[in-house]
């Protein structure tokens, strides 16, 4: 049976609103969820998805937006295990209307991330019916994961949740 780990930062807000909502669309016996402090690196094994959840900057406060946040930890902890067998997928929350030059930048650099530890990644996203001007999160039309406004679009938050997670579901056959 696949198992799925879902991870989340920043702690109360939006994105773990979001991880909640991300969390019932599947069935709760092959799902897991852990803020990220809360998650014992050593088990990751266990799992053979895993879903980031996270707002642009990495952090729901701006004092945890630095270079040594709890993002960049989890990575270096998965770096010094030696990576590991896992695939990822990522839904990301930014604003189009205050940030439309940098909408969910966040997807890029976990996918960077990703890439760098070797880890595949899986639930692109398209593009169309959002406004922004630029997104390091996205290439070629589609979004490195789901990107949601919960600011200024909260009415399509729900439908964009259940199409992505059907689609992941289907990319590892469940």
């Amino acid at each position: 049976m696949k198992k799925i780990v879902l991870l989340y930062w920043g702690k109360g807000g939006n994105v773990e609103n979001t991880a909640h909502e991300v969390y019932k669309m599947f069935d709760s016996h092959i799902i897991d969820m852990f803020d990220l402090v809360s998650f014992d690196i050593r088990t990751i094994e266990n799992y053979d998805l895993m879903i980031l959840g996270h707002s642009t900057i990495g952090a729901e406060n701006w004092e945890d937006a630095v270079a040594d946040n709890e993002w960049n930890r989890f990575f270096r902890k998965i770096e010094s295990k030696g990576g590991c067998s896992i695939s990822a997928a990522s839904f990301g929350l930014g604003d189009q209307v205050l940030y439309p030059d940098n909408f969910v930048d966040g997807l890029g650099i976990y996918k960077d991330e990703m890439d760098k530890l070797n880890i595949s990644t899986i639930g692109s996203w398209p593009s169309d019916g959002y406004n922004f001007t630029d997104s390091d999160g996205e290439k070629d039309g589609f979004f490195y994961g789901l990107a949601l406004d919960v600011d200024n679009e909260p009415e399509l938050s729900e439908d964009r949740i259940k199409e992505w997670t059907d689609k992941i579901k289907k990319e590892i056959g469940i």
